[in-house]
């Protein structure tokens, strides 16, 4: 079903833009490389690179399906034992992609759709139901979850710290609701940045290219005590404009500067101390078409988005004995966005306390307790405007989980579940039970049940979007406006979710991650038309033909994913991801809903993607990664490939050079705008240098 035509997009004329052809950048980018590789030669001496955490190369697959997760059950355990479709992008796994921002990084994780809607937009999502405002994925950056209440999503613009203090991104796909609470409905990301002792000395890392006009990362980490070790950094990027269609510029240029510290004391073994922040201010540019009650009834603005925020995180953990440790979180976070369609200001408070310990020799139990409060404040524009302009929301909950060894070493149940009261629809329980079965040393089979549930955001509650201005005499006398509102009857759209997983390691050089799933969705949202009636204010007197946010749209997704690594030599290991997905909704009885029904193609159907990466002779790395994206028909996005290359020269421990270049071979669409009319812009070829130092 394609997109309704309710909302026409006009694109305005832009000049061409005036750059070097990609491969003229590329062949000066390598004439430059090659210009150094004399100069640094002479330090070939010490010929081992720096290697704070191990080199891919240097652990073998078994090793790797034996690395700790946390994000499953809120505790340490086997990622070859989990009983959830979990993947670990570690940091040399960033490091080797050549990513320069989060998204860019979730790329590599099979079961993920990561579409670049333009410059800096992104629409991430797990398993279906993909949007600019995507609200079924729960996103936390070391515990602090980073979703705006506005529209229960995430803003990937303003998502950034320095790559390499990425420990790991642990990405679960399918719900995590019992541990992590509402609206992780189709998966949790959990990133954690690497303690402050690992990340001793100074880096300095810099880099240009046609996309990438300039960025740079300066931190240093020292020892304030025995037990005392800190970091600061700062960091600086200016991202060029994307592309529309015909290949002019799209003005979506971006720009950010970031700072930030972490402070971790750990006084004694049982005892750590930690206390972290980062302020941030950038500019996006963007044109929006915005509707007009008078002739020519649309125009397109230029705007150019000032965000600014910060964040302060404060956790104590303390560990009683080797099965039973306890751990305090609080944090403070600020963000202020100012939009031609809206203002944005937000305090939030979070205040989380957990306790793991053991019950007798073969239960394992977590439980917990959670507030949180925010606060904002909007500033009501002609093309979006909220009912109340401030608003204060808060949410309280608790949760338990219990894992029981069923036969030792064999079979594990585990059983939880979260309960949560917020200001919209009261409490929700989300229980869910999970089963592992370890076949053998090298085989693992799980299954997993679970209900989880979206609460309505600010915006499903009380958003008006003048989505479309029509003239007189195409409805009536008057001028009409295509006007959406929210609904303060919302409920909380629910997932009763069953998988089963499967995870083998045939030979030593070999792994197979399998995980199936088959979805239920009830209650989603639908925008249902209404009748259209007369409004004198804002002048001239006007038809509002409105369009109204409820829960009539159900149905079933499901699908395979397939996560695999071969290692045919021991300088070569090559990584092969798949995903299938089937979406299908429905309206529910009363629906007249014109256009949601169609989201089951705003989801591709196939995902591909392969990445090899290669240690060569003279400390040469050759990584390349190939994307094939299936078709979204609802947002007019054709089926896409895309090949990423990785050149990178590592001639001692302190230096580092590489050379990047991303979706050499064509220029292609990713994803389409939805309830903000911005341009529709095309991802172009990128090629960059970069250099890193650590001394």
């Amino acid at each position: 079903m394609k997109r309704s035509s309710i909302v026409n997009r006009r694109r305005g004329k832009t000049s061409v833009r005036e750059s070097t052809s990609w491969c003229k950048q590329l062949a000066t980018i390598f004439a430059g490389f090659s210009f150094l590789l004399p100069a640094m030669a002479a330090d070939d001496r010490a010929v081992t690179p720096a290697k704070d955490k191990p080199d891919l190369m240097e652990m073998d697959l078994e090793s790797l399906m034996k690395i700790e997760v946390t994000s499953v059950s809120k505790r340490p355990e086997k990622l070859s034992d989990a009983a959830a479709a979990i993947y670990v992008i570690t940091n040399e796994d960033i490091r080797r992609s050549g990513a320069t921002s989060i998204p860019e990084a979730l790329r590599l994780a099979p079961g993920l759709e990561v579409a670049r809607q333009d410059s800096h937009t992104w629409a991430i999502s797990s398993r279906g139901f993909n949007d600019e405002f995507a609200n079924q994925l729960l996103v936390l950056i070391d515990g602090r979850s980073v979703y705006t209440p506005l529209f229960a999503g995430v803003y990937w613009d303003v998502q950034d710290l320095p790559l390499e203090d990425i420990n790991r991104i642990e990405v679960i796909r399918g719900p995590g609701a019992a541990l992590w609470g509402a609206n992780a409905v189709n998966g949790v990301i959990n990133i954690t940045t690497r303690k402050a002792k690992d990340t001793q000395g100074l880096l300095m890392s810099g880099g240009a290219g046609n996309e990438e006009r300039g960025f740079g990362t300066v931190r240093y980490g020292g020892q304030a005590s025995e037990h005392a070790f800190y970091r600061v950094y700062a960091k600086y990027f200016d991202r060029d404009a994307s592309a529309l269609p015909d290949g002019s510029s799209a003005n979506d240029s971006w720009s950010m500067w970031r700072g930030g510290f972490r402070f971790d004391w750990e006084p004694t073994d049982q005892n750590l101390l930690t206390l972290q922040g980062d302020i941030y201010t950038g500019e996006l540019n963007q044109t929006v078409t915005v509707p007009s009650l008078s002739a020519p009834y649309s125009s397109e603005l230029s705007d150019k988005v000032k965000v600014s925020g910060g964040n302060l995180l404060g956790r104590w953990n303390r560990q009683f004995s080797e099965n039973s440790d306890l751990a305090l979180k609080v944090y403070y976070d600020r963000t202020d966005r100012d939009r031609v369609v809206f203002d944005e200001q937000r305090d939030t408070l979070d205040l989380d306390l957990q306790h793991h310990f053991q019950f007798g020799d073969r239960q394992d139990i977590v439980a917990g307790l959670g507030y949180n409060l925010t606060s904002d404040k909007l500033d009501n524009r002609f093309a979006v405007m909220f009912n109340d302009t401030r608003r204060t929301s808060v949410l309280y909950s608790t949760f338990v989980q219990d894992e029981v060894e069923l036969i030792r070493d064999r079979l594990r149940l585990t059983l939880g579940t979260k309960v949560e009261h917020n200001d919209y629809t009261g409490w929700e329980v989300q229980p869910n039970a999970r089963l592992s079965l370890s076949i053998t040393k090298k085989q693992t089979a799980w299954f997993a049940a679970s209900r989880a549930i979206s609460t309505p955001s600010r915006a499903e509650d009380d958003i008006r979007i003048n989505r479309q201005a029509l003239p007189p005499g195409v409805v009536g006398p008057l001028p009409a406006l295509v006007s959406q509102f929210g609904s303060r009857d919302m409920q909380a759209k629910e997932l009763i979710a069953l998988e089963l997983g499967y995870r083998i390691q045939p030979h030593d050089r070999v792994t197979l991650d399998l995980a199936t799933f088959y979805n239920f969705y009830d209650r989603q949202r639908s925008i249902e038309p209404g009748t259209p009636f007369v409004e004198a204010t804002p002048a001239p007197a006007h038809i509002v033909i409105p369009f109204t946010i409820d829960n009539r749209i159900k149905g079933e997704v499901y699908g395979v994913e397939l996560a695999s690594s071969f290692q045919p030599t021991d300088w070569w290991r090559l990584r092969v991801n798949y995903t299938a997905w089937s979406i299908q909704l429905h309206k529910k009885a009363g629906s007249n809903d014109p256009v949601l029904e169609g989201a089951e193609d705003d989801s591709p159907n196939h995902q591909v993607g392969l990445r090899s990466l290669m240690e060569l002779p003279g400390h040469l790395e050759l990584d390349l990664g190939f994307r094939y994206v299936d078709a979204l028909q609802n947002r007019d996005v054709p089926t896409y490939t895309a090949c990423d290359a990785r050149l990178g020269w590592r001639p001692s421990r302190n230096w580092e050079f590489s050379i990047v270049g991303q979706s050499l071979f064509n220029q292609h669409k990713e994803f389409a705008p939805s309830y903000i009319q911005t341009q529709t812009t095309e991802v172009e070829r990128s090629v960059f240098a970069k250099i890193t130092f650590r001394f």
